[in-house]
């Protein structure tokens, strides 16, 4: 099936602001009963906005996909869309917050070997497409964020802010996203371009 994807997949700029900020708020304030759950959906979130993966490929990242070197910071995704294996390169701010993250995994106890899990439920157990969906709605939910998007709209608004900081470099665009055609990528120029068509509407008559 083809994609499709419009205006109405994207998030603003400040809805994505406004979920990250309210995210890193809750996980940087002690809850009354001792849970731990918005330390993770921060992380969580943040992959999914700053990275473009898939909710399946966010369930699958295991300690070794996290490459931390500044200088090649990147998610290791081994089996995608189709089986295949990609590097997704992340930013300093994304891979700084995954190394804390990791040390705190450390100090919970939690498995941190090159195979354990990078994200698990909170009995920890393996986290489920579904249980990630749901962690996107109630913190959507809070901010706002209308019915319409899912955590797949992550995905989209990533390919969108990365085509623009790009320069419009399609390629990448491909490259980070794991798209096997760049007519699939092509999909977000298509979009894209009516902004353009907006924008020359705006000028001087």
């Amino acid at each position: 099936m083809p994609l499709e994807v419009t205006h109405e997949d994207f998030l603003t700029p400040d809805q994505v602001q406004a979920l990250k900020t309210y995210c890193q708020e809750i996980a940087q304030a002690p809850t009354s009963d001792g849970r731990t759950d918005p330390i993770r959906d921060w992380s969580i979130l943040h992959v999914a906005l700053d990275s473009g993966l898939r909710v399946s490929e966010i369930c699958a990242l295991q300690l070794r996909d996290v490459i931390l070197d500044r200088a090649h910071a990147s998610l290791i995704v081994r089996d995608g869309k189709g089986h295949k294996k990609r590097g997704v390169r992340i930013g300093s701010a994304l891979c700084d917050h995954l190394a804390r993250f990791i040390e705190w995994k450390e100090t919970e106890g939690q498995p941190t070997a090159g195979r354990s899990p990078l994200f698990v439920s909170s009995r920890g157990g393996p986290l489920t497409r579904t249980a990630v969906y749901r962690i996107f709605r109630k913190h959507a939910d809070a901010v706002g964020i209308p019915r319409r998007f899912s955590i797949h709209s992550c995905r989209h608004t990533y390919a969108s802010l990365l085509y623009r900081a790009s320069d419009f470099n399609l390629r990448l665009v491909q490259k980070q996203l794991g798209h096997r055609s760049i007519q699939t990528t092509q999909i977000y120029a298509d979009v894209l371009s009516e902004d353009a068509a907006l924008a020359v509407e705006k000028l001087p008559q």
